[in-house]
């Protein structure tokens, strides 16, 4: 079997990451993609480092296991969290998640989380070897915080990664105090870049780039209760960078398409193949509140809604990985209807 190189852009969004799981399990399993680099966000973020760190020990097969068992381990480090969850229809409109969202606009995680307990880092700590995925992976990978003090993306490469630059990726300000590194402090990167693309543009890696989202770009109807419009404003603002981002390839590539650049300056530039696997259909009935729901079984109905979205694309597009994009940038993401 010819292997097709490819770049993965994985978006973060809490236990939605699930989805990217499936994603991931369904091309590992069936596809002739050859993974050589992978830019992340927050779940997008422990997606790749599961993947890498599980490819260097097993190959395909060790990926996909090393995929399900930090999910697993996840899912049984957050188990009080999901069991709040799971009563959340007696409390009427006051759920635990509405009530938490009320507290965390009085109280910072200083004040409600002093300890700074995260179940992310000890999932880390058990399974990824930090240190052999540094020196042994030939992926590369960029892994994308928000500093704090600056606003800009804070891109870790393969190098720099290790636990603080995983937790960094997926430290909601809401809920964990922000992660210093080098004494510099940052949060989660969704803000400047979910996923940063800009990394792929400048390094060595394949032309084809295969986004992953899992917040959906597109939801119909305008949203008029309190819950439905924070709903939508957080879908709205985690793909604000992404779009950002396309608008700039789409103009690029416009410019080279069109013979518009000078010689000179068209050798800076290199033509890109977009691909794209969305979750407007997927993910477009859930909540934002089930982005903390961590229970086994629905973890696993979101990788199963992940691996039937990534059998489609692979049976529909996976042709033209290495000829042409998949997706038309500025009709499927920029242009309004």
């Amino acid at each position: 079997m010819s292997l097709k190189p490819i770049s993965l852009a994985l978006q973060g969004g809490g236990a939605h990451g699930a989805f990217t799981w499936g994603v991931l399990d369904y091309l590992l399993e069936h596809s002739d993609l050859d993974i050589k680099a992978i830019t992340a966000t927050s779940a997008g973020a422990m997606n790749a480092v599961a993947l890498v760190s599980g490819y260097l020990n097993g190959g395909r097969d060790g990926a996909r296991a090393l995929l399900e068992a930090f999910w697993r381990d996840m899912s049984d480090r957050s188990a009080p969290l999901s069991a709040a969850s799971a009563v959340a229809p007696a409390f009427g409109p006051f759920t635990p998640f509405a009530m938490f969202q009320a507290l965390t606009n009085i109280a910072s995680p200083y004040d409600l989380n002093p300890f700074d307990y995260n179940p992310l880092q000890q999932s880390l700590r058990k399974l990824i070897d930090f240190d052999q995925l540094r020196a042994e992976t030939e992926i590369d990978l960029f892994i994308a915080s928000t500093n704090v003090e600056t606003g800009k993306a804070r891109i870790f490469k393969t190098h720099e990664i290790d636990e603080k630059a995983i937790l960094s990726s997926a430290c909601l300000p809401q809920v964990f105090k922000a992660v210093e590194v080098d004494g510099t402090p940052l949060w989660d990167g969704g803000y400047v870049g979910n996923p940063a693309l800009f990394p792929l543009f400048y390094a060595d890696v394949p032309r084809d780039m295969l986004i992953v989202h899992i917040n959906p770009l597109v939801r119909k109807g305008t949203p008029k209760t309190a819950s439905a419009i924070l709903d939508r404003l957080n879908e709205i603002t985690f793909n604000a960078s992404l779009i950002s981002e396309l608008r700039s390839i789409a103009f690029v590539q416009k410019l080279l398409d069109e013979n518009w650049l000078a010689d000179r300056i068209q050798s800076k530039y290199r033509k890109l193949f977009i691909h794209a696997i969305r979750a407007d259909i997927e993910l477009c009935e859930l909540s934002i509140e089930t982005k903390y729901d961590t229970s086994w079984r629905f973890l696993k109905d979101l990788r199963d809604r992940g691996r039937q979205a990534a059998e489609v694309w692979n049976d529909h597009h996976i042709g033209k990985v290495g000829r042409e994009s998949s997706v038309d940038i500025r009709k499927e993401f920029l242009e309004d209807d």
